[in-house]
Order: C-alpha cells, then sequence, then structure tokens
C-alpha cells in the first residue's frame, strides 16, 4: 500500500485521476504498454472492500424514505455513490441535490447497466441532422471520423467482454466479438415479438455482462455476482494486479499546477492530507462534471479563466440526454429471475429526416420513492400544482402501491440526444467550507421541448395497444447519468478545450478521455464511445495502431 511519503518523492510516468470508463481503460492501456500509471479515486475502493454495499440501492439504508442528502454520505460512499451536493441554478432559485452517479473505483460504470452500444456513423456529422436548431453549437463533424473510431469500438467491444445483439439498423457492422446472451425472460420475448410485428428491428441489447447464476443486472449499485464488467474489474485490477500501476482510493484532485504550456504538479487530498503529485502526463478522468470543476479550480496568473481555457469553453456545452421511463404491462404476467436488460431498438433514432433516439430495457426501477418525487415533479410540470401537496401527503401509503404495480411491468427507456448550448454549462463558486461549489446551469429550448413531445408520441404510438406508464425524467435536471460535452474536442482553439487527440489545446501534457470531450451526445449510451476513445488516446500515447495491440 502506497503511503503520502513515497508517492509524493516519486514521479510518474502518468497520473490518471479518476478510475471511469475513461480513466480506468486510459490507464490500463498505458500500464499494460509499461508505463509507470498512478490512479487517483476520489471515491472509496471497492475492490475486495468487506465494507461496500453489494447487491442494494443506497436508498434501502436510509432512516426513512427521501432523497440523498449530505447526511447521507457515509452511506452513499459505501455504495459506490456520489455524495457531494451540486446546486441547480437554473430556475433562479439555487436548488441543491446530490446527483445519481458513481463515485468509486470504476466510477459510473460500478452503477451503470452495462449498455455498451456503438454510436451511428450519422453521430459523427451532428449538425446535418439538426439543420433547422437555434443557437446550437453543434459542429458540422466530430475531428475523428467514424471510420477512425472503428477498430477501437472492436478493441473495446473485447476488452469489456461485450454480449448481445447488432441491430439491422446498423448497415454491414459485422462485430469480430460478440457471444450470445442467455435467453430472454418471458415477458422479454413477448415485447420483442409484438415489436417486430409493429415492424420495428427490436434486437438483444449489447451489455458486459457474464450472466452468471444470480445476476439480476445491478442497476444503479454495486454488483453482488462477480457478474458486471465495469472498468474497476476488466481495467483497473489487471492493472494494478499484472501491470505494475498503483491505485489511491479517497483521493481528490483539487488543483492542476501549471505553466503555459504544461501541468507541472497535481495537488490532491487525501483523507485530509494534502500531498503533491507529479508525473509526465496528466490524464484526466474524473466525469464530465468533476472535470470542468478541477479545471476551473485551477486558475492561475497563467491561466486566469481556469485551466485550459483560452477558448472560455471550459464547463459549456453541457448536456445530459432526455430519458422517460415506460413501464409496460406485458400479457405475460411470469417473472424469471434474471437480468431484465434485455432488448433494443432505434428505428427512431433518425425517422423522416428527424434524430430522436434509441428505446431499450432499462432494468431494475430507482427506489420507488425517488419515482414517486418523480410523479409529484411531473404534476408540478404539467401546471397542477394544486395536486402537488395532496400526493405528496399521501406518497408514503402510495409507495408500496407502487412497488406492486412496478413488479408486474417490464420496464422501457427512450434515450433521445439533446444539443450542446454554451449557456448550458458547469461553473463553481465559493463553498460554504472549503474549496468550492459545483453548479450547473441547464435551460431546455423551446426546439427540444418539441422533439421531446414529438418522441414521446412515437414511442407511446407503437407501444399500443398495451397499458402503459410513462415516468417522465426528460425534464428534470437532476438526471445527469450522461452528463458530457464540458469539454469538447475540435479542430480549433477557439471553439474547443481539445484537440483530435484529447490533449488540452497549449498544453502538452493534459489529457481528458471522459465524456467530457463529446462535442454531441449522440442518442444511446455513452460508454462504449468513451472507451473506445480512452484506447485511441492510449495508442496515440503509445504510438501504437489499432492491430499492434
Amino acid at each position: 500500500m502506497l503511503n503520502p511519503p513515497d508517492v509524493s518523492t516519486r514521479r510518474w510516468d502518468v497520473i490518471v485521476i479518476g478510475t471511469g470508463m475513461g480513466a480506468a481503460t486510459a490507464g490500463y492501456a498505458l500500464a499494460k504498454a509499461g508505463k509507470r500509471v498512478l490512479f487517483c479515486e476520489k471515491g472509496k475502493s471497492s475492490l475486495g472492500q468487506s465494507g461496500a454495499l453489494r447487491g442494494q440501492y443506497a436508498e434501502q439504508f436510509f432512516d426513512r424514505c427521501e432523497a440523498p442528502s449530505a447526511k447521507y454520505r457515509d452511506v452513499l460512499s459505501r455504495a459506490g455513490r456520489y455524495y457531494s451536493e451540486i446546486e441547480d441554478r437554473s430556475s433562479g432559485r439555487s436548488t441543491k441535490f446530490i446527483p445519481f452517479i458513481g463515485s468509486t473505483t470504476g466510477g459510473s460504470t460500478a452503477l451503470y447497466g452495462m449498455a455498451l452500444e456503438r454510436f451511428f456513423p450519422c453521430d459523427f456529422s451532428p449538425r446535418q441532422n439538426y439543420p433547422d436548431a437555434p443557437a446550437n453549437t453543434l459542429p458540422q463533424r466530430w475531428p475523428v471520423s467514424y471510420d477512425e473510431f472503428l477498430p477501437y469500438y472492436e478493441l473495446a467491444e473485447r476488452l469489456y467482454r461485450v454480449r448481445g445483439g447488432i441491430g439491422a439498423l446498423r448497415e454491414g457492422v459485422k462485430p469480430q466479438y460478440r457471444p450470445p446472451s442467455p435467453a430472454m425472460s418471458p415477458p422479454g420475448q413477448e415485447l420483442f415479438d409484438f415489436l417486430q410485428k409493429r415492424g420495428l428491428h427490436p434486437y438483444r441489447l449489447p451489455q458486459a455482462c457474464e450472466f452468471v447464476a444470480g445476476c439480476e443486472g445491478c442497476m444503479g449499485y454495486l454488483c453482488a455476482h462477480d457478474c458486471k464488467n465495469d472498468s474497476a474489474r476488466v481495467c483497473l485490477e489487471p492493472a494494478l494486479r499484472e501491470f505494475g500501476a498503483e491505485l489511491l482510493d479517497e483521493c481528490e484532485a483539487v488543483k492542476l499546477m501549471a505553466t503555459r504550456h504544461e501541468v507541472t504538479a497535481v495537488e490532491c487530498v487525501q483523507r485530509g492530507q494534502t500531498m503533491t503529485l507529479r508525473a509526465d502526463i496528466v490524464v484526466l478522468g474524473a466525469g464530465a462534471l468533476a472535470t470542468p470543476k478541477l479545471l476551473l479550480d485551477s486558475a492561475s496568473p497563467e491561466w486566469p479563466n481556469g485551466l485550459a481555457n483560452d477558448s472560455g469553453m471550459v464547463g459549456r456545452n453541457l448536456m445530459r440526454h432526455y430519458a422517460d421511463l415506460y413501464a409496460v404491462f406485458t400479457n405475460t404476467k411470469q417473472r424469471t429471475a434474471g437480468n431484465p436488460k434485455e432488448i433494443s431498438f432505434n428505428d427512431f433514432y433518425l425517422s423522416d429526416g428527424k434524430k430522436f433516439g434509441s428505446v431499450q430495457s432499462f432494468g431494475m426501477l430507482p427506489p420507488t420513492p425517488l419515482i414517486a418525487a418523480s410523479i409529484a415533479q411531473d404534476l408540478h410540470d404539467d401546471g397542477l400544482r394544486w395536486a402537488v401537496a395532496p400526493f405528496n401527503l399521501i406518497r408514503p401509503a402510495v409507495i408500496p402501491l407502487l412497488d406492486w404495480v412496478f413488479s408486474r411491468a417490464t420496464i422501457l427507456v427512450g434515450i433521445m440526444e439533446d444539443l450542446p448550448y454554451p449557456d448550458n454549462q458547469v461553473t463553481v463558486h465559493a463553498g460554504n467550507g472549503h474549496g468550492t461549489q459545483l453548479s450547473l446551469t441547464y435551460t431546455l429550448r423551446d426546439y427540444d421541448k418539441a422533439r421531446i413531445k414529438a418522441f414521446r408520441a412515437m414511442i407511446g404510438t407503437v407501444l399500443k395497444p398495451y397499458r402503459f406508464m410513462r415516468i417522465k425524467q426528460a425534464e428534470n435536471n437532476q438526471r445527469v447519468a450522461h452528463v458530457c460535452g464540458t469539454c469538447r474536442f475540435g479542430l480549433h482553439a477557439e471553439d474547443s478545450v481539445l484537440d483530435r487527440n484529447n490533449k488540452a489545446h497549449s498544453l502538452s501534457n493534459l489529457y481528458i478521455v471522459d465524456a467530457s470531450f463529446f462535442p454531441s451526445s449522440g442518442g444511446t449510451n455513452p460508454a462504449l464511445t468513451i472507451a473506445a476513445n480512452a484506447l485511441r488516446v492510449a495508442a496515440n500515447l503509445c504510438d501504437a495502431a489499432p492491430n499492434q495491440r
């Protein structure tokens, strides 16, 4: 086990900040290539830790049915969850919340539903998909093409042992590695057959899952069955065990010290003790909220607006996906044990010249109190403010009924692409105690409200005549599980933070590999694209082509 004096006196080839999909994947590839790699993870390690809460949501250990708050910091930490409050300043008044994202070894992949979908070729030329969208910052194209990503998609799928289908709408795509998934549940098969009869193109959702006995999908909590192929299991553990990498957990990077041309040190705090770390290369993968915060907190005389922020784009262009849940009541009532995250279809990804997104199985629902809170918010958003207070009064009695209802439903999620706008952003300001407070501002445009309405109508039409309950989440700024875009890459230093190789403009040794780099959000799960890009960045750093690895 490393101790602070040992760490502070050593110079590393690479310091990797974070252990999520981008950070752990890049760090693993660099360690495998012979680099001396140090991982710094803000959260508590769950690698072999008996104190970790596995197989259950953190909310099941709360004193009462309520939203996560600072008083549950220890429980959230042990469950691998983010535990710091974020301030939402979007509505003109301050609202604080704790987002449902990961903070442990594996980052948010420790909680994810393991859906690893490729982006479509059209995602790499985003502006053409929204010719009439006003005031956004969509580029004509990504600085790296789909064809350049393709070999790294294949590498990432093999690395994360992805199982499942590819979808008939992905013409010409034949993965070199794609083992089959187990048979679907009776309700899942019924819904699959129904969608096919409606003329759609459902397929088995690709997942980084081993489907061992007892697998439940572990959506939203730490896996208890050694089944989830998250970035800790697939990349971090082998990097530590086989390739000499080291890990500091409960170690938060609070500032990057830099000249105008390179990062010279990383200031961290581990369990109350401050230390200074040094490396030839710094790879930042703390997530699309924490990464811009760290850069803004690293302002200095050389970088008065925040590190790597000559363009003013650090923290801007925040995207989070518009997602709604659909509880579908199939005719088949039989519920079998197993992973309920089974199917997907992309028939609405591009429809009649308009781009929306994907529909797929959601898996296990979040705790019912959170769903009840969403229903109350829906009443408020739909203008029924008079109904919110009565609903909140009866909510404790409604929760057991909702539990019973949702246990009989198959849950789908519609994931719709949102667009980048410069005033949707992450900012920092002075906190009540030490350090700064992370804030976000996110305004839903009328253009996107109309797209959400149209997407909901399309999904609702295709699900008829099934009975279903729509649980609106798209308008809720607290749903940031797919947050991206806050340190975009691009061809020009004037309107981006990173170059095409994910290196910060004007800094020779700072790279960002989490979803911050996305210049557009795509219409499906981002994790595979993050992993593929991390492998691409690592290969460039090691000057190795994909077929040489």
